[in-house]
């Protein structure tokens, strides 16, 4: 969201700087749009931070491109205020230019690479409705994560002391990381990969870089022993 202010502003001024007399407006725009920019290229350090090697190279590029194009209109605030504005509007379009190719590849980050998408939002549609079961319970240990599959979705099973269970999709929203395989304590899982935390009784994500929460599963026991689970939402 922050990106769409400094963008916002270079286009704008790049609109003005069309329009005979609106020299000082779109200088103003420029100014705007490199201040702005600080925040927005911030927010995304700290996305980039977290990601795999892959989305960290091609980040690499995105910040780059970003970089230059802040330079460029920087240096065209600059000439503006020198009285330059001919020079100062040809850096401003380079500037506009760059930072159309850095919002290329940050569109290929988040769609193509899917930096920041929630891992486990395609899971409504891959569960289908009604009871499944999973296995039975006496083949789970208390406060031990297990492992399941329900058809092409991994399960984590944790079975509490008083004989409840939790049950969670077992790949993490943030970056589908093997929650089976993270640390069950506290009432929580947490993911082995970059630390996110969830709660086991609804999902929630109480720590780490995930913002989405986990998908969970109602719980029966069958009077043969046997774990059935259920999504709800499932379509």
């Amino acid at each position: 969201m922050l990106v769409q202010v400094p963008i916002g502003a270079w286009t704008s001024a790049a609109v003005l700087d069309l329009v005979p007399g609106a020299g000082r407006n779109a200088r103003l725009l420029v100014g705007m749009g490199v201040v702005s920019a600080v925040p927005a290229a911030w927010a995304g350090w700290v996305d980039w931070a977290e990601q795999p090697e892959r989305q960290l190279r091609t980040g690499v590029v995105h910040a780059v491109s970003n970089g230059v194009a802040i330079g460029l209109y920087a240096g065209s605030w600059v000439v503006r205020g020198r009285g330059k504005p001919v020079f100062g509007r040809l850096l401003g379009f380079a500037g506009l230019t760059v930072a159309s190719v850095a919002g290329m590849i940050g569109g290929h980050l988040a769609y193509r690479q899917a930096v920041g998408a929630n891992k486990t939002e395609p899971i409504d549609h891959l569960v289908e409705p009604g009871w499944h079961p999973v296995g039975s319970a006496a083949e789970f240990s208390e406060g031990q994560a297990v492992r399941r599959m329900l058809g092409g979705v991994p399960l984590l099973v944790v079975r509490e002391r008083d004989g409840a269970f939790h049950v969670l999709v077992d790949r993490c929203s943030h970056m589908a990381g093997r929650l089976s395989q993270g640390k069950v304590a506290d009432g929580c899982v947490e993911c082995p990969w970059h630390g996110s935390v969830f709660r086991l009784a609804d999902g929630r994500n109480v720590g780490g870089p995930a913002t989405a929460p986990q998908p969970t599963f109602e719980t029966r026991l069958t009077e043969e022993g046997m774990l059935e689970v259920r999504l709800p939402g499932a379509v």
